[in-house]
């Protein structure tokens, strides 16, 4: 019913297609971010879960960053 019904759409073979470019350039986006990342970043990332969270009180920043 599907196949039919897309079957007779004026232009929908180019949906799929702008999909994987979407998807490839989001792709190819966040590695380049990724790797360019300072490895400080990194590791102030990785370790924010082992945080008490009490760093920014105890320096007197209140704000959310």
């Amino acid at each position: 019913m599907y196949k039919a019904i897309l079957e007779n759409i004026n232009g929908v073979e180019i949906w799929p297609v702008i999909g994987l470019v979407i998807f490839f350039v989001f792709f190819v986006g966040v590695l380049i971010w990724a790797f360019r990342l300072k490895k400080e970043e990194v590791d102030h990332m990785a370790n924010i879960p082992l945080e008490d969270g009490d760093e920014h009180f105890k320096n007197g920043d209140l704000s959310n960053g």
